[in-house]
């Protein structure tokens, strides 16, 4: 069993997550397996004394048989620590950390641990799998157990077989195949798998995560990745923009150097092949709308980010935006393909060129932003979240209205949009838990169940009834350094919506405090939505 909690302390009371009215279908298939948040009660872990790992250390020892169920070994034996960060401007500590069964990680099993500036434990937030151990098949030797009979390249290349089965002969991968070794428990068994990606442009865009049985070389689950944008707009509009560029010789190339490691543009030329061709011009002046929109944009979420949390490009590190623009013919997508932007020019109809709408441009880039934070899975509530936080980023980047898509969707009907967060009805989708659906269509609904948090989105920032609660707005910018923070320090890639509540609360508390108009308004916009 997987069980996913979320535990806030306060005084001497700690307090649970409540478990949610909703969960998958029986039926229904995920990466992570069907799994409802427990509440954990107890008292506060005083750690106190101790700094750095040696109070994760202490927290996580006595946690373990309660989340674990492990009552022999050591927490050092049951976890790993992925990744620690210290917040300055309030004095909290930050940890991410993994599930490990004899050193190897359990897939999907992550929490978040942090401290307040006191040191003491405020919120551990995440999922772990029960009784490894007695779930994998060859449970009577451990170390038999973690010891795989097929090697990655196998892996990758049974993955890659099967992925060519569906799309013809495979062209060059986009990213150089890796597979790593996990223990894989989605429900009562778990299995020691491999998980790579299959990354190609040529037949057709496809990214795709293999699931292989470490063990048989079976491929035991497999979804898409492919996050797909609904592009806008001209330079594509028509409208005059300056942006920056760099000199070389006799000509101007659509190269910023002075953000982070680069802004880079380029052109497929009507082609399928990445990067294609640097967007130059003999002036200053370029007459290509969809590669000026593509790299103003680029620039001016890289601006966002940067002005907004201190972050240094996608990875936090200065990572090159680069985008491709005129990707095949009447293309009518855009996407994030793990290590750059991707747009089509559309059909004329259904679509013109999709780098002309700011919020597309925003949204497909935060898709990046979440793989270097949060990476939530792509995958029922946790791929949902996913997609809606990239409408968020989008939409308050832009900043206009709360549509999404409006400027290049359906150019020949006037307040058209992809998605409408103040109404998802209007678009097709749920906007509470009352009508949440359950599917196995579009990796368990990530485009359609999104609504939900979105329309709490559009609560929290401009307020309003809904579902019986009334929420007082609190504008864009503060809902969005919430959920940049929620993001960045307290989600992890099982997240359920359950899990964002506590998260979005803690990340509340953490700038605003725990009784602040903030704080209620984000509780408030998430309960009008049935998410408690």
């Amino acid at each position: 069993m997987k069980k996913t909690f979320g535990f806030i302390l306060a005084g001497s009371l700690l307090i649970g997550a409540q478990a949610p009215a909703f969960a998958a279908s029986a039926n229904e298939v995920t990466p992570l397996g069907d799994y409802t948040p427990q509440v954990i009660t107890q008292s506060t872990l005083v750690t106190s004394g101790l700094t750095g790992d040696a109070k994760v250390w202490k927290f996580l020892d006595r946690q373990k048989r309660t989340i674990a169920g492990d009552q022999q070994a050591t927490a050092q034996q049951v976890f790993d620590i992925t990744k620690r960060q210290a917040d300055s401007s309030t004095g909290t500590e930050h940890y991410r950390i993994n599930q490990i069964y004899e050193g190897v990680p359990v897939y999907g099993a992550e929490q978040t641990l942090h401290f307040d500036k006191t040191g003491n434990v405020s919120l551990y937030l995440g999922s772990v799998v029960e009784d490894v151990y007695g779930k994998l098949s060859d449970s009577k030797d451990a170390k038999a157990a973690v010891t795989p009979k097929i090697s990655a390249s196998e892996a990758i290349k049974i993955a890659e077989k099967d992925a060519a089965s569906k799309i013809g002969s495979l062209g060059e991968a986009q990213k150089a195949p890796s597979a790593k070794l996990y223990v894989y428990a989605p429900e009562d068994k778990a299995s020691l798998a491999y998980v790579t990606e299959v990354n190609v442009l040529t037949p057709e865009p496809l990214r795709t995560r293999y699931f292989i049985d470490a063990k048989s070389g079976s491929i035991l689950f497999q979804y898409d990745l492919i996050e797909h944008a609904t592009g806008t707009g001209k330079g594509v509009l028509g409208d005059t923009k300056s942006f920056t560029t760099t000199v070389s010789g006799s000509s101007n190339l659509l190269i910023d150097s002075t953000r982070g490691k680069g802004v880079q543009t380029y052109t497929a030329a009507n082609r399928t092949s990445l990067p294609g061709t640097t967007v130059s011009s003999t002036s200053s002046t370029f007459n290509d709308p969809a590669a000026v929109d593509a790299h103003t944009y680029a620039e001016r979420v890289y601006d966002f980010y940067k002005s907004n949390f201190g972050r240094n490009s996608i990875d936090g590190n200065g990572l090159a935006l680069k985008s491709t623009v005129h990707y095949s013919t009447r293309y009518n997508n855009a996407f994030w393909n793990g290590t750059q932007m991707v747009y089509g020019d559309g059909d004329g109809s259904t679509f013109i060129p999709l780098s002309g709408d700011l919020d597309v441009v925003g949204h497909e880039l935060t898709h990046g932003v979440t793989e270097y934070t949060a990476n939530l899975e792509y995958y029922g509530q946790s791929g949902a979240l996913n997609e809606a936080i990239s409408d968020m980023f989008g939409n308050t980047i832009e900043g206009k209205n709360w549509l999404i898509g409006d400027a290049i969707y359906t150019p020949g009907t006037t307040g058209d949009a992809l998605r409408y967060m103040d109404n998802p009805a209007k678009g097709g989708q749920p906007a509470s838990m009352s009508a949440y659906v359950n599917t196995s269509d579009d990796n368990g609904g990530v485009h359609t169940n999104s609504g939900i948090p979105n329309k709490a989105y559009y609560l929290l920032a401009q307020g309003g009834t809904f579902g019986g609660v009334n929420t007082t707005g609190i504008g864009r910018s503060q809902a969005i350094q919430i959920v940049y923070r929620a993001l960045n320090y307290y989600l992890t890639s099982s997240s359920n919506f359950s899990a964002y509540r506590s998260a979005m609360i803690q990340a509340s508390t953490d700038l605003y405090g725990a009784s602040s108009a903030q704080t209620t308004a984000v509780k408030n916009s998430l309960s009008a939505v049935g998410i408690n």
